[in-house]
């Protein structure tokens, strides 16, 4: 009778044992899938970015036009400098010819003397 009894503990030790590695398993497959949407969501869509991000790429892109705008502004003021750099040159370059011109005609006229 002490045997029986023994065999009949041990079974129903070794049946609660295995009751609960079974629950616990179907916890396993549980953690195994991802808590949060996998669903592909198009980076252009609504809710996409957040709010901050979407207000630091505004604001880096009105800096980048501002930059734009800065630099054509000083490539046309280069531009309006080597214009009135080049008008300059060429005013001195006809006073000299009309200087060498001049000279050039008194010297070649006779003196009579």
């Amino acid at each position: 009778m002490k045997k029986v009894l023994a065999a009949g503990c041990i079974i129903s030790i070794f049946i609660i044992a295995c009751s609960k590695r079974e629950a616990a398993n179907t916890n396993e497959i549980q953690a195994v899938q991802p808590h949060y949407d996998t669903t592909a969501i198009d980076s252009f869509s609504a809710g996409a970015t957040t709010v901050d991000i979407v207000r630091q790429i505004r604001m880096s892109s009105q800096k980048y036009q501002d930059s734009l705008k800065e630099a054509i502004k000083l490539e046309q003021e280069e531009k309006r400098i080597t214009a009135e750099l080049e008008k300059e040159n060429k005013k001195k370059l006809e006073e000299e010819k009309k200087l060498k011109a001049k000279e050039n005609t008194t010297t070649s006229t006779p003196k009579t003397d």
